[in-house]
């Protein structure tokens, strides 16, 4: 093997190690769930599972989505997955209800039950924590409404995909296959 291979092999290797050794933390932060008062650690509650992380609006052209997200939490929870969804506002204001009022559009127009959160700022210096570690990882913010990323069983951010990847493309669903086969630690 060549030594330009080995060295990138072990860079690889060390990377991996690094990434693998901060990945708790992307998750030990609270929020609160859109129904309640009291904020939950997303590790304590949600750590060693498959997650979809999912900035949500009610008034986007993507809110179909709801519908999806709702089916693939459905298709998967039995396994170790969960989409949790983060309500915001930061595109073109298309978020304005109050919480309750997103609870209640949620369930009633799209029957969704999947954990839903605070209303969130997604972008820039207000970004709320997890979504300035979810841009950071992957080196991508949300472009809008319904961006999607998907975090493996051990807390690593394993993939995203943009508002216009719905919830059923084979892409999306493959990659959430892929990690629900995977171990836990890798």
């Amino acid at each position: 093997m060549s030594f330009k291979k080995l060295f990138f092999l072990g860079f690889i290797a060390v990377m991996s190690g690094v990434a693998a050794a901060a990945a708790p933390a992307l998750l030990d932060l609270d929020y609160r769930p859109l129904t309640g008062k009291t904020p939950v650690n997303l590790n304590k509650t949600y750590g060693g599972q498959v997650l979809l992380v999912v900035n949500t609006a009610s008034k986007c052209g993507y809110t179909p989505q709801y519908e999806g997200l709702e089916a693939l939490n459905k298709r998967f929870a039995g396994q170790g997955f969960s989409v949790l969804g983060f309500p915001s506002n930061d595109f073109k204001g298309q978020e304005p209800g109050s919480e309750q009022q997103i609870q209640e559009f949620c369930t009633l127009t799209y029957g969704v039950k999947f954990p839903m959160f605070e209303k969130v700022h997604v972008l820039g210096a207000e970004a709320t924590p997890l979504y300035q570690r979810l841009t950071t990882a992957t080196g991508v913010a949300p472009g809008w409404n319904f961006h999607k990323y998907l975090i493996a069983r051990d807390g690593r951010v394993v993939a995203q995909f943009p508002s216009k990847i719905k919830p059923d493309d084979p892409a999306l669903v493959a990659a959430i296959e892929r990690e629900l086969k995977a171990p836990a630690t890798r």
